[in-house]
């Protein structure tokens, strides 16, 4: 079943100094929070923080509250989180929760890169 699958995460350096990347593979749900969590808190802290949702055909409310608490995180440290290939599954749960309004969200990661 879509939502039982694995979720794969990879970070990567974006085109400028300080950016870094995160892609998003498989379902962002209840049993993959502790491995989204502690990918995304891996490593040395970035000035911007791109999550790459293109790979994410379904998220569930903790995945959601999971991408909520990553941008709070961000936030409290001055770091700029942006959320690119938002499929329209995923944006409508962004849009009920109105998180699309407090997270920018761009179609690219080029696009969001040319706004960090």
């Amino acid at each position: 079943m879509l939502r039982d699958n694995p979720l794969a995460i990879s970070r990567r350096d974006g085109a400028a100094s300080g950016i870094a990347i995160f892609t998003l593979n498989g379902p962002v749900t209840m049993p993959n929070l502790f491995t989204l969590q502690a990918e995304l808190r891996n490593g040395q802290l970035p000035s911007v923080a791109i999550v790459d949702f293109g790979e994410v055909p379904y998220m569930d409310s903790a995945g959601m509250g999971a991408i909520v608490n990553y941008f709070v995180h961000c936030q409290n440290r001055g770091v700029k989180f942006l959320a690119v290939g938002i499929c329209s599954r995923v944006h409508e749960l962004f849009k009920m929760t109105k998180v699309d309004s407090i997270i920018p969200c761009y179609p690219s990661v080029e696009e969001a890169e040319a706004h960090a």
